[in-house]
């Protein structure tokens, strides 16, 4: 079949998953920077197919704008070879800018295809003005925020342990008789007790029994 607004029959279960990348659209944006266009299309319609669109002055589009001719083509790749996301490729806009793109099907229910997820970033402006986006400045340096990226739960947990083991030993105003119990909360305040293995390898670490670390946990959360 031929994909066309006639052909792609939505069902409420359709919008409401499209709609869920709304907030990751917001996302990729604010990650990669304001040279950056992020849109979604719902195929629906193709005459207004733009449902949500982030920095949108990057090719003059807003929500109700129809979807490309590449969206066409992207959609007879994916009816040919199941295909759902290309090779970035670049592209330019109505007024000569250079884009580097990426268009990505949308499947909904049965594995339809109900939108395109598409990100754009402008490349005609200054190249070190895109870098500077990227860079944390002078503010952000002392508020960086500490992220473990862990291969294994265990990974994760074992270095949330130590980390707050040392922050509890450097800190003068924790006592040696708290000193176990403000370990355990401070993992408990990181949810690290969301993972199974937690409560062993704390328990362990601390050479405490896991009585006494559940004894901990039921306190806090009271």
């Amino acid at each position: 079949m031929k994909f066309t607004s006639f052909d792609v029959q939505f069902t409420d279960t359709d919008r409401e998953i499209l709609a869920g990348y709304f907030r990751l659209a917001e996302s990729v944006a604010e990650l990669i920077g304001p040279h950056s266009e992020v849109v979604i299309h719902s195929l629906e319609s193709f005459d207004k197919s733009v449902v949500k669109i982030v920095n949108g002055h990057h090719t003059g589009r807003n929500p109700g704008s129809p979807i490309t001719d590449l969206g066409l083509k992207v959609l007879r790749t994916f009816e040919s070879t199941g295909e759902t996301t290309p090779k970035s490729y670049f592209t330019t806009s109505k007024d000569g800018s250079l884009l580097k793109s990426t268009t990505c099907v949308v499947a909904g229910e049965g594995g339809k295809p109900i939108g395109l997820f598409c990100i754009n970033i402008n490349l005609s402006h200054p190249f070190p003005d895109i870098i500077k986006t990227l860079m944390p400045d002078s503010t952000q340096l002392g508020a960086a925020v500490s992220e473990n990226f862990s291969a294994s739960a265990h990974d994760l947990i074992t270095h949330a342990t130590e980390q707050a083991i040392e922050e509890v030993d450097n800190d003068p105003a924790i006592g040696p008789k708290n000193r176990k119990k403000e370990i355990t909360r401070r993992l408990f305040d990181g949810d690290i007790f969301e993972f199974k293995e937690a409560t062993i390898v704390v328990s362990e670490r601390l050479g405490i029994t896991r009585h006494a670390v559940y004894k901990y946990i039921r306190e806090f959360k009271s």
